[in-house]
């Protein structure tokens, strides 16, 4: 199949399919638009701080965790919600610079770096384009039913184990009251509870607070952002309250 070409302010991207894309993800078929990951599952593009000119537009670039754990780099958002990711992105990284390494007042532990992401609900529309000698894999957002995107942010180390919750059986969401006790847990769990709160309050488009709750794993607190915020997400913002005793 012939290449695709498109300018760019003087640079030329050309969209190809390659053989390593197809080593990487054995299901893609070679057409200029494929799509990855699984139907029902979760899949979660992770900003890595750098940008690159695509078609005109200033897109961010990270990484892409599919559903079934594989992690795919050089990944470029384009289309709809890119300036806000890197807005998002460049502002946790901000308030990590402030506050990482600082206690917690309410259980002693020093705050550790958060982490923003944005989770797509199904399969990713995806082309694979090179930009002066680099290969991307070019997340096509416009693609993609803005009810099945949302943004969230956790601990740096707890990403990849945020996407596989959310595609565990099981696993549910709930919202932390303010007299939880989880907030006084002297592990990462407690401290990143409070911390997505304290963060809330310099993002005004956010909201801390939330845990993902697993049969046989730990618990996982987590902030949402509610400038990205999918109506098929609903039960991971709109969520019950988490009761625990100790």
């Amino acid at each position: 199949m012939g290449a695709l070409k498109y300018a760019v302010i003087g640079v030329v991207v050309v969209v190809v399919v390659a053989t390593a894309l197809v080593l990487i993800l054995p299901t893609l078929h070679r057409v200029p638009v494929q799509y990855v990951g699984s139907p029902s599952g979760y899949e979660a593009f992770v900003p890595n701080g750098q940008t690159v000119n695509y078609s005109g537009q200033t897109d961010p670039v990270g990484d892409l965790i599919l559903s079934n754990g594989t992690t795919i780099q050089n990944v470029i958002w384009n289309g709809q919600y890119a300036s806000t990711i890197i807005n998002n992105h460049n502002q946790i990284v901000q308030l990590n610079g402030q506050f990482v390494g600082q206690a917690d007042p309410v259980n002693n532990q020093p705050y550790v770096p958060l982490q923003d992401f944005y989770v797509i609900k199904g399969q990713v529309p995806v082309e694979q384009a090179t930009i002066n000698g680099q290969t991307y894999y070019v997340i096509e957002a416009n693609k993609i039913n803005p009810a099945d995107i949302a943004g969230f942010y956790t601990y740096d180390k707890w990403v990849s184990n945020f996407v596989t919750a959310m595609n565990t059986p099981g696993t549910y969401a709930a919202g932390l009251p303010g007299n939880s006790p989880v907030f006084q847990w002297t592990n990462t769990t407690g401290t990143v509870a409070y911390q997505t709160h304290l963060y809330q309050h310099y993002i005004g488009y956010s909201a801390g607070g939330y845990v993902l709750v697993q049969s046989n794993e730990p618990i996982i607190s987590y902030g949402v952002y509610t400038d990205v915020e999918g109506s098929s997400f609903d039960k991971y913002i709109l969520a019950p309250v988490y009761n625990s005793s100790s």
